[in-house]
């Protein structure tokens, strides 16, 4: 999953970035309001880590400018502002959640999760496709019971597809939403990465679409109808 963090100050942004890195995302980040509105508005981004009180524009006016513009991944506000009225401003402008400054980087990645889940209209940390089971709180996969060690990349595609269970996702968007913008995006790389990830599962749920792209679903079930319940594409590969 692709993440953007919007924060002007230097070292909290770098610890905000670095959290979510080893937790799985790709992150992209900004330093101030420009910026940030720029590339939320030109970027296919899976959630945004917005701060409130920015340098050239505010956070506020960017979520609602956003939202007009039919923006609708998921905002986490974070804001050293403990007035009631600040948060109600940020959630009328459309923002999702919030945390008040300072904070535990666990209570960021706990509500980042909670968020994606909500966004694929999910509940539980935890989902299912067939025999393979994926733990997105432990970082954990399965078959059958059976623990599969992935790699970081492995893990990441994996969990993109999970999250999109049942509906065929191109390479592009596969790019897009799991790489930076220094990936070869002409290279077979995500090709390998699927064959790989096929191998280690050891089961046929991974379909190839051909000219569209891939599946996740259970054998002969149709696009749609797969048994994936369960989501939140987050947490590090172990």
């Amino acid at each position: 999953m692709r993440l953007l963090v919007v924060e002007d100050d230097k070292d909290l942004n770098r610890q905000i970035a670095a959290a979510l890195e080893q937790a799985g995302y790709v992150i992209d980040r900004a330093y101030d309001g420009e910026e940030g509105w720029f590339l939320g508005d030109t970027e296919p981004y899976d959630a945004v880590v917005l701060d409130i009180g920015l340098p050239k524009r505010d956070g506020i006016s960017i979520i609602g400018e956003w939202r007009k513009a039919g923006r609708l991944m998921p905002i986490l506000m974070l804001t050293a502002r403990d007035r009631w009225s600040d948060k109600v401003q940020g959630f009328d402008a459309g923002a999702d959640d919030y945390v008040v400054k300072p904070f535990h980087m666990e209570e960021v990645l706990a509500r980042l999760r909670a968020l994606l889940r909500r966004a694929a209209g999910h509940a539980s940390s935890e989902f299912t496709c067939g025999p393979v089971v994926l733990d997105t709180r432990a970082g954990r996969v399965s078959v059958d019971g059976n623990p599969i060690k992935l790699t970081s990349h492995e893990y990441r595609l994996l969990a993109y597809l999970m999250h999109h269970a049942g509906r065929v996702v191109s390479r592009g968007e596969i790019v897009e939403h799991l790489y930076d913008q220094d990936f070869d995006r002409d290279s077979n790389t995500i090709e390998v990465f699927v064959g790989r990830l096929r191998k280690k599962l050891g089961v046929d749920v991974i379909q190839t679409i051909r000219g569209l792209g891939y599946l996740l679903a259970v054998p002969g079930e149709a696009a749609g109808g797969t048994k994936s319940t369960k989501s939140d594409p987050s947490a590090s590969s172990r």
